[in-house]
């Protein structure tokens, strides 16, 4: 993917602009939301150019739509790959969704139908971006709450087709994974391999609420320890995989974010160790 970053890192938030810079703990990287920088200023930007002085810069963004029928905005395209040139960042992910029709943008990443024709498109948007921005992209699946009309497969098949189609990495988001099988009455194990693992290039981890009958995907909580099971299964079959700990709703100090991340570098440690401790 020609990625530079590695270990585990967190997300930049605006609650942690104060104190991040005098962290002293553990933190390999900083994923940034890349809209909340593109053509902007004022503090925000110099917090980050500060930060990209001190660690490598991961950005992830929220608005592509990479899998919607609008064109690509050039002139925002242009602005983040300023921005990505300006912090040295390598590589791009974004969502395989949509979040915008006709000019209107939902605010939320939403599914696409799990299709041939819908994975074409998809490959074909993403092949573009990645030549818009002279970068590699990885793709997250995302959560979803209904299975759109049209689909003729599940989403692993899915999303396989989509990554071989456009010979992109997958960033693969294990709490989504979670959240989609518990809602469809799936095993999550199951549902983790069914995805084409073996490209994956980053891994998110965030927490979840449960709101009636759904569990909902709000990164407001600590990881689930089914969530954290299968984080290691996926660590145990692949290698150590650059990982983000996402924490971007009710956002609590940053140190208690960091010692989220502890937990996920741990995990790497203990299976990196497991070997040589068989072998004693």
């Amino acid at each position: 993917m020609g990625d530079v970053v590695h270990g585990v890192g967190i997300g930049l938030r605006r609650e942690h602009y104060g104190e991040i810079l005098r962290c002293t703990r553990a933190l390999d990287f900083l994923e940034i939301v890349p809209e909340n920088f593109v053509g902007r200023g004022g503090r925000p930007l110099a917090v980050l150019e500060a930060c990209a002085q001190r660690w490598p810069i991961a950005a992830h963004g929220v608005s592509a739509s990479l899998g919607g029928p609008d064109p690509f905005d050039a002139e925002y395209l242009d602005g983040l790959r300023a921005l990505l040139d300006r912090c040295r960042v390598t590589a791009y992910t974004d969502h395989l969704c949509y979040a915008a029709i006709g000019g209107t943008s939902y605010y939320d990443l939403l599914p696409l139908p799990f299709s041939t024709a819908a994975a074409t498109h998809a490959a074909a948007r993403i092949r573009e971006c990645q030549d818009r921005l002279q970068r590699p992209i990885a793709i997250e699946n995302i959560s979803y709450y209904a299975a759109m009309p049209g689909s003729t497969s599940d989403e692993g098949a899915f999303v396989r087709e989509v990554v071989e189609r456009a010979d992109c990495g997958l960033l693969l988001d294990v709490n989504n994974v979670y959240v989609n099988a518990i809602n469809a009455d799936r095993d999550p194990f199951e549902m983790l391999w069914a995805l084409p693992t073996e490209r994956t290039v980053r891994i998110h981890l965030a927490g979840h609420v449960r709101e009636g009958v759904r569990l909902v995907d709000n990164h407001g909580t600590a990881v689930d320890p089914t969530v954290w099971a299968m984080y290691r299964a996926v660590i145990e079959r692949h290698g150590a995989i650059p990982t983000l700990l996402e924490w971007d709703t009710d956002v609590p100090s940053l140190d208690r974010v960091l010692d989220e991340a502890d937990l996920a570098r741990a995990i790497v440690t203990e299976v990196a160790a497991a070997p040589a401790q068989e072998v004693a």
